[in-house]
């Protein structure tokens, strides 16, 4: 059992600071966590079921930023891409972010979420228990209602626990002449819709050239946060300036930073902002990695997402996606491990998982060798072959 208890909730960490429990046993009740330690120790605990092959136990994998609830392929932007032309130039050409929201708007309530609940299909297979999924993909009110209520949908009818974001403001709406008038849009006539149906309780921002600039960000995050919202900032993707927002308006996370520097690496280390890096972005790009070495060497909580979506990240594969830029960057085992458990919750706002310890929520997988060095170093070829939720066995 790799618990990952006791680990520092920022900066780096090395591999011997891990818990390591040998013919370790997990007691459950209600979906939570109540004993962990020897399996011998807890015989008097209550019905204990013996593995008969041995396995190493890790908790379960929280994907803290997604787009999976969408319509469509953008293979032919890719082939664009690997052809040379930029992201940015596809986008300003009707491409890209333009491309899925006009399939997502015109794709019905229930074909939405059946495509939802398959990629979910997908993720839980490969470890993932808790999982973060953005609107965006609508770009007006009765759009974006739409990839909320079928998000709900989708967390009510799946096992893997869901955390919707509103991320209307993804870019402009193409009816809008201007971004401002667009995000007064959105205070005015979306978020409260949201507060009203309890859709979401968080709000992201792409702060691009192409997107939103900090000056136009910052009113709409202050409107969001007036009304209750939690904050998340697409950042430092191409350019520099939404991570120093982020830490402005106190963000769960400043979630991309592939252009951040050592000034914007400082900003967030002394903040309380979680540094989420999407290794699947810059894989899809062929971009750089964010610099998640320095992050964690300068003090920052990092996490590790997957940001699947049909555009820049279609891979999906959170784990295999960790163990390349746990390469890369020369994340440790446990700097990696954390960064898409606990860490990533952190980055949730959600202090109830990502470890293996008593009063945490019965999430974890078992992986099929002895040496939990096995799993990165099989660079996501090595899956889990059990998967629980809630203290439930799913797969």
């Amino acid at each position: 059992m790799i618990t990952l208890r006791g680990l520092p909730a920022k900066g780096p960490i090395g591999d011997e600071a891990l818990e390591i429990i040998d013919e370790g046993g997990i007691v459950v009740r209600d979906g939570v966590i109540t004993h962990v330690g020897p399996f011998g120790d807890l015989k008097n605990e209550g019905k204990l079921h013996e593995f008969d092959q041995p396995c190493v136990m890790l908790p379960g994998f929280v994907d803290a930023h997604t787009h999976l609830c969408f319509a469509g392929s953008r293979a032919n932007d890719y082939s664009r891409r690997i052809s040379g032309s930029s992201y940015e130039e596809i986008l300003a050409s009707g491409g890209g972010i333009y491309d899925t929201v006009e399939k997502t708007r015109q794709c019905p309530e229930k074909e939405l979420l059946d495509l939802t609940l398959r990629r979910l299909d997908r993720h839980v297979q490969e470890g993932v228990t808790t999982c973060e999924v953005k609107s965006g993909y609508g770009l007006s009110v009765e759009s974006e209602l739409k990839m909320l209520r079928v998000i709900r949908q989708a967390d009510q009818a799946h096992p893997v626990s869901l955390i919707p974001t509103c991320l209307a403001a993804h870019v402009p709406a193409k009816e809008f002449s201007h971004p401002a008038q667009y995000l007064k849009h959105l205070s005015s006539s979306l978020l409260p819709k949201i507060i009203d149906e309890s859709l979401a309780n968080r709000v992201d921002i792409f702060v691009e050239s192409s997107a939103f600039t900090p000056a136009l960000a910052s009113d709409y995050l202050e409107q969001a946060r007036l009304m209750g919202f939690d904050i998340a900032i697409h950042a430092d993707q191409f350019t520099c300036g939404g991570s120093a927002l982020a830490v402005k308006f106190n963000a769960r996370s400043a979630d991309h930073l592939e252009a951040s520097g050592d000034t914007e690496i400082q900003v967030l280390a002394k903040s309380e902002t979680t540094a989420t890096v999407l290794p699947g972005a810059s894989i899809g790009l062929g971009l750089d990695f964010a610099p998640a070495r320095k992050l964690l060497d300068c003090g920052c909580c990092v996490a590790i997402a997957s940001d699947w979506n049909p555009g820049s990240a279609p891979m999906g594969d959170l784990l295999l996606q960790a163990s390349l830029i746990s390469a890369y960057e020369k994340l440790s085992n446990v700097e990696t491990f954390a960064g898409i458990t606990l860490r990533a919750a952190r980055a949730l706002g959600l202090y109830d998982r990502g470890q293996l310890a008593a009063g945490m929520k019965a999430d974890f997988v078992t992986f099929p060798v002895t040496d939990f060095r096995e799993i990165l170093y099989q660079q996501g070829k090595l899956k889990p072959n059990r998967i629980w939720i809630g203290g439930k066995q799913v797969t």
